[in-house]
């Protein structure tokens, strides 16, 4: 009785990463030139499409190729005209570049905040500060810090800086800085951490009760400054 063929040997990302440089390398292709289907693609080089798409967003880092959804794969680099997709911006950027961009953003969101939050989103903004300083660790916390910031935007009542702060909230969400996030939680002690969180929060949360917006402003700048000097600290190489 003969013996059912072998299943094909799934190839590794790292194999079709070269393959498909060879590839790329070989076709000539000019820059702006669209690239195959990856349908084609990936039967081409006997792989799945996940695997495909691992390797072009590798390549589209790198600026050997970009995509356009819905349209397809080019080479060359993106043109100026056309934005980078969230998701490779949300992996080009550290820590650091992130609350650089909070510490121009939330502050002005959070004077807004001071503004036009009305009873009810006052008292949410409390619970939820009163959530993350007894967070148990450092996954509560983060949850709990997320939804602190992002009701603060929807508290302003502007459709475009809930975006925005969502569009912040999901770069939070990538593993690089949560890494660098974590390790500083832990350095000072999960509910240490938690609790000074709470405490920053609160005081925002004060500001914004009273209706303060200069006072809004200077606690969340004070809290987002405060958290880009501690992980700044564990960034810092280790004296010799």
């Amino acid at each position: 009785m003969q013996g059912s063929p072998r299943p094909r040997r799934r190839m590794s990302a790292e194999t079709v990463l070269a393959r498909l440089r060879a590839d790329l390398a070989a076709q000539d292709y000019g820059p702006q030139d669209r690239l195959e289907p990856e349908r084609l693609l990936a039967a081409r080089f006997g792989c799945s499409r996940e695997t495909l798409r691992a390797a072009l967003a590798t390549l589209e880092k790198e600026g050997l190729v970009w995509r356009h959804v819905g349209q397809g794969t080019f080479m060359g680099p993106r043109p100026a005209q056309e934005p980078l997709r969230a998701e490779i911006l949300f992996e080009l950027a550290s820590a650091a570049d992130l609350l650089s961009a909070r510490l121009l953003i939330e502050p002005p969101i959070a004077a807004a905040a001071a503004a036009a939050a009305g009873p009810g989103e006052r008292t949410a903004l409390r619970r939820l500060a009163t959530e993350s300083g007894a967070a148990a660790n450092f996954p509560a916390y983060e949850r709990a810090d997320a939804a602190f910031h992002g009701a603060i935007a929807r508290a302003t009542g502007n459709p475009l800086l809930v975006a925005v702060l969502d569009l912040l909230s999901a770069a939070r969400g990538r593993a690089r800085w949560q890494r660098e996030h974590a390790a500083t939680c832990r350095r000072i002690r999960e509910r240490e951490y938690a609790a000074q969180g709470g405490r920053m929060h609160a005081a925002i949360v004060d500001a914004i009760e009273a209706g303060d917006s200069q006072r809004a402003h200077r606690a969340m700048h004070d809290h987002l400054h405060t958290v880009r000097i501690l992980m700044r600290q564990d960034s810092a190489p280790s004296p010799t």
